[in-house]
């Protein structure tokens, strides 16, 4: 039987509607919506399927928004099995991070809900005390837009960072106003075939979160995290975390640290890892998988309840 890797989106993978087909129709994936609305003391749920998008996308909201939607779609797939998934490893982008630890059984659901709560809260004031933004770098090579950061960042009016490598092509990059409209602009002369500025109001992976760090790591070290089933592959280092300490330093680190997905899903590849699932909305990381190793180009996703049971289907076929 082949063993999957699990893997979970990030912020900007957000829909309005989203996860409502699955809940309609699982009903662990209903109480998995119920259950962030009594933990929350809000509903989510409602926001999740009905928006309004403004109030989704907002930094505080969509985080654990996003985690509960890949947690219920995960949660709706065992339904139907009857059992547990299996897993191989499983690895998260950013946020989604922590949908792999829940789904690893190194965090309890309703304590990465609160956790994930307190991430956005702290990056969206990291964001007001140190505005910024960031910026998607296409079709140039990563090295090259390492050195363009390095070119743009002044220390009169701060510093750009690669916020994520997501794949060969697609980089983004994180920073303040200054330096990210430098680096936009050199990406350009330098031969991108698109540089597109994202809408977020937030320099995620970058320094410009430092001034929250400290906060952070204290709700962290509050938190409580058992040792994972199986290995979580890490943002930052794109290897296993394999310890409460290291799973620990790894979510504070996150914070003003790169996205290495690139590296993360070689990594998996590398490993001789045959079969990979994405849960949770806009099936990013599938279209990610294309570009990193052709091989994987019908990765599936399950978004969907009709992706549910294709995944069903293939997972009791393996």
């Amino acid at each position: 039987m082949i063993q999957p890797v699990l893997l979970f989106p990030g912020q900007g993978s957000q829909e309005v509607g989203m996860g409502a087909d699955i809940a309609a129709h699982s009903p662990a994936a209903a109480a998995t919506f119920q259950q962030a609305d009594d933990v929350l003391g809000f509903p989510l749920s409602k926001l999740c399927f009905e928006g309004p998008e403004d109030m989704l996308t907002d930094t505080i909201n969509v985080q654990p928004a996003l985690l509960t939607v890949s947690i219920a779609a995960l949660r709706a797939v065992e339904e139907q099995l009857g059992h547990p998934i299996q897993a191989a490893a499983a690895a998260g982008h950013s946020l989604g991070e922590y949908s792999a630890l829940v789904a690893a059984g190194a965090l309890k659901f309703e304590d990465s809900l609160r956790l994930v709560r307190e991430r956005g809260r702290l990056m969206k004031l990291a964001g007001e005390r140190a505005p910024g933004g960031m910026a998607a770098i296409i079709a140039l090579d990563t090295e090259k837009v390492v050195e363009i950061c390095q070119q743009a960042s002044r220390d009169d009016d701060g510093v750009v960072v690669i916020a994520n490598d997501n794949c060969p092509g697609q980089v983004v990059i994180s920073g303040n106003e200054g330096p990210l409209n430098r680096a936009m602009s050199l990406a350009k002369e330098a031969g991108a075939r698109k540089v597109v500025r994202l809408a977020v109001s937030i320099a995620a992976h970058s320094p410009l979160m430092g001034s929250v760090q400290q906060e952070f790591a204290s709700a962290v070290s509050q938190a409580n995290i058992y040792p994972p089933k199986f290995p979580v592959i890490a943002n930052i280092t794109a290897q296993p975390l394999d310890t409460v300490e290291a799973i620990r330093e790894e979510l504070v680190g996150q914070l003003q640290n790169s996205v290495q997905w690139t590296r993360s899903m070689q990594y998996l590849i590398g490993q001789g890892h045959e079969l990979f699932i994405e849960f949770g909305p806009g099936k990013v990381l599938a279209g990610l998988m294309k570009r990193i190793d052709r091989r994987f180009r019908k990765m599936p996703a399950v978004a969907t309840w009709e992706d549910v049971q294709i995944v069903v289907e293939k997972l009791s076929q393996s």
